[in-house]
């Protein structure tokens, strides 16, 4: 397993939920690579288009330390579809590394079966997929190596989480005094 982190990208995916986790992992210095799952520009749901620093089929073979699933529609829904988005998944959970969804994007970690047993979150009206998770009221959930968001709201906080898990809870409270994150 890497130190690397990838956040997939499929067309559709909520910007927020990419850049602010990136920008924020980034800035504690974790290398974080935004990877397009079907192409290196791929288009969020609010039209802005990102440049992918590589596509899923070049690295798929690279187990990360973390994968990462941006929500947003029908970006969540593109992620599911995805064959090689769920062998990456399920390789890097067998590895010990971290998954994390935000919005609808947990209903791939549910829908796999990952979440049994687990406390998770997800946009509402996407908990039917969250198969045998206890549905939490917070907005970002870690149990164990899962971490779960409710949305583009909570995008800061699931970076941080993120963070927590990969650095310590030091470095992330240096770097949201620098940010002005209260």
């Amino acid at each position: 397993m890497s130190n690397l982190v990838y956040i997939l990208l499929a067309d559709g995916f909520e910007e927020i939920e990419a850049v602010t986790p990136a920008d924020i992992l980034r800035r504690l210095e974790i290398d974080v690579k935004l990877i397009g799952v079907t192409s290196k520009h791929v288009l969020g749901a609010h039209g802005i288009e990102i440049t992918a620093d590589a596509t899923l089929n070049r690295v798929k073979n690279i187990i990360p330390a973390a994968v990462v699933l941006p929500g947003g529609m029908p970006g969540a829904k593109n992620l599911d579809a995805n064959a090689d988005v769920r062998a990456l998944i399920q390789k890097t959970n067998e590895a010990g590394g971290i998954i994390a969804a935000i919005c609808a994007a947990p209903m791939v970690l549910g829908r796999m079966g990952l979440l049994k047993g687990k406390r998770a979150i997800c946009y509402p009206g996407f908990e039917e997929h969250l198969e045998g998770a206890e549905i939490s009221v917070a907005s970002v959930v870690k149990d164990g190596r899962f971490i779960t968001a409710i949305g583009p709201g909570a995008a800061a906080d699931f970076g941080f989480e993120i963070g927590n898990a990969l650095k310590d809870e030091v470095s992330t409270a240096f770097v949201k005094r620098g940010m002005q994150y209260r």
